[in-house]
């Protein structure tokens, strides 16, 4: 169904056919506004962005692309054509025909995935709304805005979800969505890493790396829910999400070759004589690596998980791209080999059934996508002569949430004693110092096709134009 931008909110899904549910959605919609306008990027509010918007949900031609005025970008709903006759294709109902409304038993479960999945988009805006001030380039600035926009629709997409079908518990659950903050002492968001700061760009795309591919892979199990409005919100989501991944991929792989191009001229990989030419060494980029890489893996959730379990059991979560990647969709009987803490100083190796390590599979299945980013950064490194490579730490390393939690190990996942843990974690984390010498790189550069010192220029504009097209026209 094409996308109707003459309605207050564009949307795909005939919403001025339910009167009372559009009266509802146009009474939150000021209140989103007031929002963005308070808790956004709201020092650049009269800029013109190149940003792309959705005109359509198939695959091809989704977008157009043309300068906005934040403020005035059209926020709405948008979700993926149904797939005719689809079934439910995993667990205990396996088969049956997908659900376009929510059961009663599943009601709960449902709402609380659909407001920590909905928590988690304006929760990044928050995070990332100073980094404007210290752009850069232009590139990179447009490209920041763009995952904004597209966070806060993605908020939009949640909130649909729970006005359409959850009632006033969802109405209400829609406004708490506005009124928790970012790394606020009273009312934080729901998950940890989304209270984290985000004061420079390094953090940035070490985010939209790691933290938005959590993301992605959170959406892509939820696309095959058995709800189906929710799993055609979802599908139409990742469309967008790739995007953020890309900036985060890309932004770190500038990062390397900007260092290696400096190596090369100093002929040294010494930090100091890299710093005094104010680029990233690679060692204080693996710490911030392993910062990042360990708080998203506390996103999945513990390994051994009833409420996973029961998930996949009723329909609710599945595996990413369950109908394709796997052969056996009940998994009633399967187990899986979990390797956990034996409470003495070693490991001992549990069988679980499989549905409870769901959390597990989805963790292991983004780690090794995570590799594919670390492959090409280290192909740069090693085509320049270069010994170093990045690593990701192990998934027992700084974990706050599971089996592993607050066990201390080494980034190789080996169990260590709590003082050598400690008085450790300076090599393996970004330390005050890194932080302060990062943030002295932060310097604004908003001249047309220029870069700051510390990161190489992307490899092509957006859309076809040119590096030094005006992205972001500052009034």
């Amino acid at each position: 169904m094409p996308i109707d931008y003459s309605q207050k909110i564009p949307n795909n899904v005939n919403l001025s056919n339910d009167r009372t549910l559009q009266r509802a959605l146009e009474h939150w919609q000021p209140h989103f506004l007031d929002w963005w306008r308070e808790m956004g990027p709201h020092d650049f509010a009269s800029a013109d962005v190149y940003l792309r918007t959705a005109t359509g949900v198939d695959a091809q031609g989704w977008a157009s692309y043309g300068a906005v005025k934040m403020p005035d970008y059209r926020w709405g709903i948008f979700l993926a054509d149904a797939i005719p006759e689809r079934d439910i294709g995993f667990g205990d109902r396996f088969g049956e025909p997908v659900w376009q409304q929510v059961p009663g038993e599943f009601r709960s479960q449902f709402r609380r995935l659909i407001v920590t999945q909905g928590d988690t988009e304006p929760a990044s805006v928050e995070q990332q709304h100073l980094l404007g001030h210290t752009c850069p380039s232009l590139y990179d600035l447009r490209n920041l805005f763009q995952v904004n926009v597209e966070e806060g629709r993605h908020l939009w997409a949640m909130v649909y979800l729970l006005h359409a079908h959850f009632g006033r518990d969802g109405r209400e659950e829609a406004e708490e969505l506005l009124a928790r903050h970012s790394g606020d002492a009273d009312k934080p968001r729901i998950l940890g890493t989304f209270n984290e700061p985000i004061s420079d760009w390094l953090s940035f795309y070490c985010f939209t790396y790691f933290t938005d591919r959590d993301g992605k892979f959170q959406l892509k199990s939820l696309a095959e829910s058995s709800f189906d409005p929710l799993a055609r919100t979802c599908r139409f989501m990742l469309t967008e999400e790739a995007h953020h991944m890309f900036v985060g991929e890309t932004g770190i792989g500038r990062v390397v070759r900007r260092t290696l191009e400096v190596m090369k001229e100093l002929g040294t990989d010494e930090v100091q004589a890299l710093r005094g030419q104010g680029v990233v060494d690679l060692p204080l980029l693996q710490r911030y690596l392993n910062f990042w890489f360990s708080s998203s893996l506390d996103l999945f959730g513990s390994e051994v998980s009833s409420n996973a379990a029961s998930s996949f059991a009723n329909g609710i979560k599945g595996r990413p791209d369950e109908t394709t990647q796997y052969q056996e969709h009940v998994c009633a009987d399967a187990t899986y080999e979990l390797q956990t803490p034996d409470g003495k100083g070693g490991l001992q190796t549990e069988k679980v059934g499989l549905r409870n390590v769901m959390n597990e599979v989805l963790r292991v299945t983004y780690v090794r996508d995570c590799e594919i980013g670390l492959k090409r950064w280290n192909m740069q490194m090693q085509k320049a002569g270069h010994d170093f490579r990045l690593k990701l730490p192990s998934t027992r390393f700084r974990r706050s949430i599971g089996a592993w939690t607050n066990v201390p190990t080494d980034p190789e996942g080996r169990i260590i004693a709590r003082e050598e843990y400690e008085r450790r974690l300076p090599e393996w984390l970004p330390s005050p110092a890194d932080r302060t010498y990062v943030t002295s790189l932060m310097q604004r550069v908003t001249t047309p096709g220029k870069m700051a010192g510390w990161i190489a220029p992307p490899d092509r504009g957006i859309n076809n134009l040119a590096l030094d097209y005006e992205y972001v026209r500052l009034s």
